[in-house]
């Protein structure tokens, strides 16, 4: 297995989502470095990264949102089949800029994991449900998720 110590920039791509055992889960997009002498139609680099240090972990799930562009530094390891992405256990992190606030006009569904939540630009408080459609209960409000999800998870016991 190749590994690689390193520091990656690039953008979030959903809302980081709780993990097994403590840990958070989130994509970075990361544009390539010559991304200026590159072909418009380039791809950009998908890289699925994981923490388990309680701090990163904490401002993973507390304070980052999609469009939030960071430096991560750890781990990466590079995918053992084409198609797949290469996945980084990050040990430092670091905001470099946040992403704009998006404005809720209508109902909106989002993924968290295994997880699916309902944002009601009307109301404060989300809807939480697993993947499968078992009610979690209701969040007050969209800070207020991840710990609601954890709470599940230590009740049912892990992912559902």
């Amino acid at each position: 297995m190749d590994t690689k110590h390193c520091a990656v920039d690039g953008w979030v791509d959903a809302i980081p989502a709780p993990g097994p055992r403590g840990t958070a889960t989130f994509d970075l997009i990361v544009r390539p470095v010559d991304a200026d002498t590159v072909a418009d139609d380039s791809p950009d680099t998908v890289v699925s990264c994981t923490s388990g240090d309680p701090r990163i972990t904490h401002e993973l799930l507390n304070g980052i949102q999609p469009g939030d562009l960071l430096r991560v530094t750890g781990t990466l390891v590079q995918p053992q089949a084409s198609g797949e992405s290469a996945r980084l256990t990050v040990d430092a992190l670091e905001v470099l800029d946040t992403g704009m606030v998006p404005v809720l006009r209508d109902m909106v569904l989002d993924r968290y994991g295994d997880y699916v939540v309902i944002f009601d630009a009307d109301h404060d408080q989300v809807p939480v449900f697993t993947a499968s459609g078992q009610w979690v209960g209701l969040a007050d409000n969209p800070d207020a998720i991840a710990t609601l999800i954890d709470i599940h998870e230590r009740v049912n016991g892990g992912d559902t």
